[in-house]
């Protein structure tokens, strides 16, 4: 065989073992973002679930709390803005910019259900109230289930942080723009309690 046979055909091999790991790389990285995506998935059946309870709880407070109007419609808007972040986030869940607005959003809905719960507790007839009690069990436990999802979706952004930073994946995580993942995470102690529901 002629030399340069033998040169063409290392080459080509090499060449071949090159793009199959290049391909492995950038197929883990897509895996990787998949299941970000899925661990968000299953917080948004819960955060869904949770923004159409707190209508039904407003509604089931507003006999009983007529004076408060501004607290029970701030409640709804915070609602409202949140609803919409997480949309954004479900459409891009590796998108650090959206969910630093959930993460805001979610804070907001913290406040001001915290509120709505404080105030509450100055009607006795509506912590008695039976629908009253049924949502706020609901929420409770969905508050529950959003914040088991939440940690599976933080561990499965750090699993994706730490491939896409780690040589030499990060060559190609660069290459084709994989952005870091933020965390889902609550920034203010008083809202990593879940609101107080009991009635």
């Amino acid at each position: 065989m002629d030399t340069s046979i033998i040169i063409l055909i290392v080459c080509i091999v090499v060449g071949l073992i090159l793009i199959m790991i290049v391909g492995g790389m950038y197929n883990g990285l897509i895996n990787l973002r998949n299941r970000v995506k899925n661990a968000f998935a299953q917080i948004d059946v819960q955060l869904k679930r949770r923004y159409d309870l707190i209508p039904n709880l407003v509604e089931t407070a507003k006999a009983y709390m007529s004076h408060e109007r501004e607290a029970l419609e701030a409640v709804i808007a915070a609602r409202n803005q949140a609803q919409s972040a997480s949309s954004k986030v479900a459409g891009n869940a590796t998108d650090p910019d959206a969910m630093k607005a959930l993460i805001g959003a979610e804070a907001a809905l913290g406040g001001a259900m915290g509120k709505f719960f404080a105030l509450a507790e100055a009607y006795p007839d509506l912590k008695a109230n039976q629908n009253m009690m049924q949502l706020t069990e609901e929420l409770t436990s969905t508050e529950n289930k959003i914040a088991f999802s939440r940690q599976a979706f933080n561990d499965g952004v750090m699993v994706y942080n730490t491939k896409r930073e780690s040589f030499p994946t990060n060559i190609i995580a660069g290459i084709f723009n994989f952005k870091e993942a933020e965390h889902f995470e609550i920034t203010n102690e008083a809202e990593r309690e879940a609101p107080k529901v009991q009635f």
